[in-house]
């Protein structure tokens, strides 16, 4: 048999102040137990299911290669890139995330450099270290031009450790 609380009552019947404390704090006990549980099931459950890295296609259309500027830095905030026109009038896609810990990184277009606010670090246009401490240049993405339109893959990030010229496409 349950060990309920008894429900004490006044002689006309009415409820009295403890016992409706006692069911209440019941009743919030169970509500805390519910969520502990509903806390629990969802951790040991997972998330959402996520792509490996190198499968996934999101293409990004940046736009016709013109209408960048040469020595410009163009943000893409829905693909979380930036897409730097070289001086030889090359693309480069760059990821914001900063290689130390993450951060994300602006552009300083006046200083010429991508500064992050976290701890310092600062890169160049190519995304290469010019002072720590980053460990390694910027990622970058997969750019391709088709019928002179920069598109850019943002399914699958590049790590790398320094900035190499076959990294660049050009317009043809």
């Amino acid at each position: 048999m349950k060990n309920r609380p008894k429900r004490e009552t006044t002689d006309q019947g009415e409820v009295t102040r403890r016992s409706f404390l006692t069911w209440l704090w019941v009743g919030l006990g169970i509500v805390a137990l519910m969520e502990f549980t509903s806390l629990v099931v969802a951790y040991l459950r997972g998330g959402k299911p996520r792509q490996e890295k190198g499968t996934g296609e999101a293409i990004v259309e940046a736009g016709p290669a013109e209408k960048f500027a040469v020595n410009s830095v163009t943000a893409f905030v829905r693909g979380r890139f930036y897409l730097c026109r070289l001086e030889d009038g090359g693309f480069l896609a760059v990821s914001r995330k900063c290689t130390h810990l993450g951060c994300t990184v602006p552009w300083k277009d006046k200083e010429k450099k991508f500064a992050c606010p976290c701890h310092g670090s600062a890169f160049d246009i190519r995304g290469e270290v010019i002072s720590p401490p980053a460990p390694r240049a910027l990622d970058i993405y997969p750019v391709a031009i088709e019928n002179n339109i920069v598109k850019v893959n943002t399914g699958r990030p590049v790590k790398r450790s320094e900035f190499k010229q076959e990294q660049v496409v050009y317009p043809t």
